[in-house]
C-alpha cells in the first residue's frame, strides 16, 4: 500500500520539474539564440516479489513478479534546432545559420553562445553589450607584399574594428594593362614628332602613388611602327629626371639597362602579344609574363622607385592584343593608394570583417571565429545565453564559419528562439494531467489506508 503513495509522490515531484522546464522555455520565447529544453522520464527500480522460473518438462516458464517504485527524470535535453532569422539591419548583429557557436571571452575564460547581439565598445572591441565579453577571432596582419592577410589556424584573440582609424599610404608596385590595339592603325615613321605619334596612336592614363601617398599621372602612349609591331613610351607627372623602361632579362642572360623611356611590343599574325623588348638594349621577354619595369624618382627622394607594367602573357589572349577592332587598351588596375580613414565596415558569410576607407580601398581587419562540438548537448549552460565546455561535450573545434561543418554567418540578422509555443502549451496540458493523475494516486491510496484503519471499529 505504501509503495503507491511514494510512486505518486515521485510522479508529483518530477512532473513539477517538467513544468519548471516548460515554464523556462516559455519565458525565453523571445530570447535571441535560446534553445529550448525538454524533460524525459524513466521508471525507477522495481521491487521483485518473485523471480522468473525457467520452463520444465511438465510446466512452462514463469515470468518475474515486480512492482514499480515510481518514476524519475531520465534527462533534461537541450534541443539545438535552427531558430528563425530576424533581419535587424545592424551590421554588428550576427546570426549563425547551421551548427556552431560564437566564442566570447572573459579574460582567459572562453564561453560559447548562439546569440550574436554584438556591438562596439569605445576602444573598437567587438563585444557582447550585455556583459562586456569580447568576441573572439583572428586579427589580420600585413605580409611581405603589404597585403592584409588572416591566419585562421592561429590562436583566437579579441577582434578590434578601428572605426575612423587610418590606413597608411601604399606605393604603387604594379600596373596592369588589358584590351586591344587596332591592327588597322597606320604605321608611324621613325622620325615622327611626339604630336604625330600621339594622334596616330593610343594614349592611356592612370593615377599611381609614391610611398607617402602623392598622386602621379602615369601616361603610356603606343603607336604602330611596323607590321605586328608597336612602340610604347612612358611619362609621369612630377617625376624628377628621365624615366626609363627596363625589360628584365630572360633565362640566365645578364640584364642590360635601358636608357630610354620606350619599349617595343611584337605580336603574332593572330594578334597575340609574343614579346616585349628594350629599345636601347638587347633585353627581350618572349615567354611567360611579359612585363616592363618603369624606373622613376620624385622630388625630395633620390631613391629610384620602380613600377612594374604588366602587359599580359606570351602567346595568350589576355593583357594587350592586336585585332582588327577599335583600340581599347587601358590600364585597368594598380595597387597603390593614399592615406585614408575607415568610414564603414561589413562582415561576410565566413565572418571576415572588411573595412571600407575614404581612399576607396577595402582591407580585411579580422575574422569572427566559430566553434562546433561533438556533443553540443553536453555543454553546461552558464546563464546570459552562454555555455561552457563540460566533460561530455568534447573539446571545441574552432575555425572559420562555413568550413568543417560550421554554419554560415549572416550579418545584420539575429537568430530567434526555437521555442514553439503550441508545442510547449500542449506539453503543459499533458504535464498538468500527469500531475493531477499522480495526486489522485496519493488521495486514493490514502482512502484505502483509511479503510484499513476503520477495520478496528
Amino acid at each position: 500500500m505504501m509503495r503507491s503513495l511514494f510512486s505518486g509522490v515521485s510522479g508529483l515531484k518530477n512532473h513539477q520539474t517538467r513544468m519548471d522546464v516548460i515554464g523556462h522555455n516559455i519565458s525565453n520565447v523571445n530570447t535571441y539564440g535560446y534553445k529550448y529544453t525538454r524533460a524525459t522520464f524513466q521508471d525507477m527500480l522495481s521491487q521483485t516479489i518473485a523471480g522468473a522460473a525457467k520452463p520444465m518438462d511438465t510446466r512452462g516458464g514463469v515470468n518475474p513478479k515486480q512492482v514499480g517504485l515510481g518514476m524519475t527524470i531520465a534527462s533534461i535535453d537541450r534541443i539545438f534546432t535552427q531558430g528563425s532569422l530576424q533581419t535587424t539591419g545592424n551590421q554588428t548583429d550576427l546570426a549563425l545559420s547551421g551548427d556552431g557557436f560564437f566564442i566570447v571571452a572573459d579574460g582567459d575564460k572562453k564561453f560559447y553562445t548562439r546569440a550574436g547581439t554584438f556591438s562596439l565598445d569605445r576602444d573598437g572591441n567587438l563585444v557582447n553589450p550585455g556583459n562586456g565579453m569580447k568576441v573572439q577571432g583572428w586579427k589580420s596582419t600585413t605580409n611581405e607584399r603589404g597585403d592584409r592577410v588572416i591566419n585562421s589556424s592561429g590562436s583566437v584573440e579579441d577582434i578590434v574594428i578601428p572605426i575612423y582609424g587610418k590606413v597608411e599610404a601604399k606605393e604603387t608596385s604594379y600596373v596592369k594593362y588589358k584590351c586591344n590595339l587596332d591592327s588597322k592603325m597606320p604605321i608611324v615613321p621613325p622620325n615622327a614628332t611626339a604630336r604625330m605619334r600621339s594622334s596616330a596612336g593610343i594614349t592611356t592614363n592612370i593615377d599611381v602613388y609614391d610611398k607617402v601617398g602623392n598622386q602621379h599621372r602615369l601616361t603610356l602612349t603606343l603607336w604602330k611602327t611596323g607590321a605586328n609591331q608597336w612602340t610604347a613610351s612612358a611619362a609621369m607627372t612630377d617625376a624628377m629626371g628621365p624615366l626609363t623602361l627596363d625589360i628584365p632579362a630572360s633565362g640566365n642572360q645578364p640584364n642590360q639597362s635601358n636608357t630610354s623611356n620606350r619599349m617595343n611590343l611584337r605580336f603574332s599574325p593572330e594578334g597575340r602579344l609574343i614579346s616585349v623588348a628594350d629599345e636601347s638594349s638587347p633585353d627581350e621577354l618572349n615567354q611567360g609574363a611579359l612585363v616592363a619595369n618603369l624606373n622613376y624618382r620624385v622630388t625630395g627622394d633620390p631613391t629610384v622607385r620602380t613600377v612594374q607594367l604588366d602587359l599580359g602573357k606570351a602567346g595568350l589572349i589576355e593583357g594587350i592584343t592586336q585585332f582588327s577592332s577599335p583600340s581599347t587598351t587601358k590600364a585597368v588596375e594598380q595597387n597603390g593608394y593614399g592615406m585614408g580613414y575607415m568610414e564603414s565596415f561589413n562582415i561576410d558569410n565566413s565572418g571576415v570583417v572588411t573595412g571600407v576607407y575614404s581612399n576607396g580601398t577595402k582591407q580585411a581587419l579580422g575574422q569572427v571565429a566559430t566553434s562546433v562540438f561533438t556533443n553540443p548537448q553536453g555543454l553546461v549552460a552558464a546563464g546570459e545565453n552562454l555555455f561552457e565546455v563540460s566533460n561530455n561535450s568534447g573539446l571545441p573545434n574552432i575555425g572559420p564559419a562555413s568550413q568543417g561543418g560550421r554554419g554560415t554567418i549572416i550579418a545584420g540578422s539575429l537568430e530567434m528562439s526555437n521555442v514553439d509555443l503550441s508545442e510547449q502549451f500542449t506539453d503543459m496540458i499533458v504535464t498538468q494531467r500527469g500531475f493531477q493523475a499522480n495526486s489522485r494516486t496519493i488521495s486514493t491510496s490514502d482512502q484505502m489506508l483509511q479503510e484499513v484503519i476503520n477495520l478496528k471499529r
